[in-house]
This record gives C-alpha cells, sequence and structure tokens, in this order.
C-alpha cells in the first residue's frame, strides 16, 4: 500500500510538472544506477530527456538507511550525467557542475536532499508529514484538511524541484549560482 501512495504523489508531480513546463519526465522504477563507486537499483528515477534528476528511496522504517542509499546514488548518478554530457560535448563547452535531488520517504515522512559535487543539503531539519487517519476520509473532518494541505505541500516541493530542473539555464556558473542562494536561504 504504502508503494502505490509514494507512487501517486510522483505520478502526480511529474503531471503538474509536465503542464506547467511542458518538458518531457520519465519515473522510472527499480532503475539501475551504475557509478564509479556503486552500483544498484533505486526505487524511482525520475528523467527528463536527458539527464536523471532525482533518486527516490522508499524505506518504510530505516530513514537513515534509506539516507545514506540515497546519497550514494545521487553520487553515481551525477557520475553518469557526467560522461554522457561529456561524451555529447562537441563544441568543447563542457562543464561539469551540476546538482541532482534526492528524495526520502517513508510514505508518511518526506525528506528532501540537494546533491552538488563534495556538497549535500538537506530541504529542511524536520521532514514533511502526511498523516493519514481513517477520520480523514470524511470531507467534513479537520483531517481531512490537514490531509489536502500536507499533501499539497510535498507536491509543491517535488513539483518545485521538477520545475527547477527543467528551466534552470545549463551553463555551470548560473547552476552555481543557483545552489549558492539555495544554501544561504
Amino acid at each position: 500500500m504504502r508503494n502505490e501512495y509514494v507512487v501517486a504523489i510522483l505520478h502526480t508531480a511529474l503531471n503538474i510538472a509536465r503542464d506547467d513546463t511542458q518538458k518531457k519526465f520519465s519515473m522510472r522504477p527499480q532503475y539501475e544506477i551504475v557509478g564509479n563507486e556503486s552500483t544498484g537499483r533505486v526505487d524511482y528515477a525520475i528523467k527528463d530527456a536527458e539527464d536523471l534528476i532525482c533518486i527516490t528511496e522508499d524505506k518504510q522504517h530505516q530513514v537513515p538507511m534509506g539516507m545514506a542509499q540515497n546519497i550514494r546514488q545521487l553520487e553515481s548518478s551525477y557520475e553518469t550525467n557526467k560522461k554522457k554530457r561529456k561524451a555529447n560535448d562537441t563544441f568543447g563547452d563542457y562543464d561539469d557542475f551540476d546538482y541532482l535531488y534526492g528524495v526520502v520517504t517513508t510514505g508518511r515522512d518526506w525528506f528532501f536532499l540537494l546533491y552538488s559535487p563534495g556538497e549535500i543539503s538537506q530541504g529542511s531539519k524536520l521532514p514533511y508529514t502526511i498523516e493519514f487517519t481513517e477520520d480523514a476520509l470524511n470531507e467534513e473532518s479537520e483531517e481531512y484538511q490537514i490531509l489536502r494541505k500536507s499533501v499539497r505541500r510535498v507536491l509543491g516541493v517535488v513539483v518545485g524541484m521538477l520545475k527547477d530542473r527543467a528551466c534552470v539555464d545549463k551553463s555551470g556558473a548560473k547552476k552555481k549560482a543557483r545552489i549558492e542562494d539555495y544554501r544561504s536561504r
């Protein structure tokens, strides 16, 4: 059940971002990541037309392990994206600075990471929480309103990440400036 809940949120975010940006995104479950230092499957990989942009780990109770696993996968994905871009660089203007987003979730608690070479940032110290109770099934209840607000908040973060990557200026200097601005907040 938890996996279907996570997939529903991710697919909704993909569709919203696709409608807003007119960019093509895809979500690949059990996607194989092959890197210099680690290889393995991620629960969900979100890609645009060319690159991996977000790696999602769905962990029921093992958030610290999910964080560590997600960071290793982000490092490997960064290397994969870098190799692809370098191979496609026909004009010699390759700039290897980039960043990726990571998501670790239990279905209830959502943690957001930003990975750039040599640095990892967490979106907030506390998780974004989606509390689902039986009372939330009643549209007139306070629990229903809390559930809606929480889902919108998580969707907003995921959509924001996707839109950021879809619309980002591809130059390394612009990407670095965006990351520095993000980290200074």
